[in-house]
């Protein structure tokens, strides 16, 4: 069903058409995700202003959090548009995949930071003392802590428009996850 229409330039607001613009400059296209959220005068701007917010964290670290909600949440889009961005961060497809399941056994503080964000989303912030004191002990912050919640809700805002909107996918599809038959 095709009823949640991706907007074009000509379909959203003049303050919306500049983000487009300076969108299209920097990133070569307006992904859907972007352009849908302009069906909202002040949305895309506001989700961006919070995507591009400073913060204590790495790319590649933004990158696993992503990777990991994005999976949890089974949202397809962010999991390409995130393939993508971590491919671009130097990981590879394996590690990727890997970094999906909520483990990264490649990097020590990767993994912590992977297999604390999977028990934060699952347990809805109430990860395991394990996992928070792995989380810690690699050598993150309260204040790292704060940073991954804060990209936690940046994804899950994402992965739940793109869940109800269902529109087209305007990147390489992301590989499904193999699972081992239990």
């Amino acid at each position: 069903m095709e009823r949640f229409q991706v907007p074009t330039r000509e379909d959203v607001s003049t303050d919306n058409q500049a983000i487009f613009d300076n969108l299209k400059k920097a990133v070569g296209f307006v992904p859907n995700l972007y352009a849908y959220y302009a069906k909202n005068e002040t949305a895309l701007g506001d989700y961006l202003t919070l995507q591009n917010r400073k913060t204590t964290l790495k790319a590649k670290e933004k990158e696993v959090i992503n990777l990991v909600v994005s999976q949890f949440n089974g949202c397809n889009y962010c999991l390409s548009a995130h393939t993508q961005i971590g491919k671009m961060n130097g990981f590879t497809e394996d590690q990727i995949l890997e970094i999906r399941t909520g483990a990264a056994s490649f990097d020590d503080k990767l993994h912590a930071l992977a297999k604390f964000v999977l028990s934060t989303v699952e347990n809805k912030g109430k990860a395991s003392e394990k996992v928070k004191e792995e989380f810690f002990a690699a050598g993150y912050t309260e204040a790292n802590m704060i940073d991954v919640v804060i990209v936690i809700g940046d994804k899950t805002i994402s992965n739940f428009i793109h869940n109800l909107a269902d529109f087209k996918i305007d990147f390489p599809l992301a590989e499904e996850l193999r699972t081992a038959a239990l």
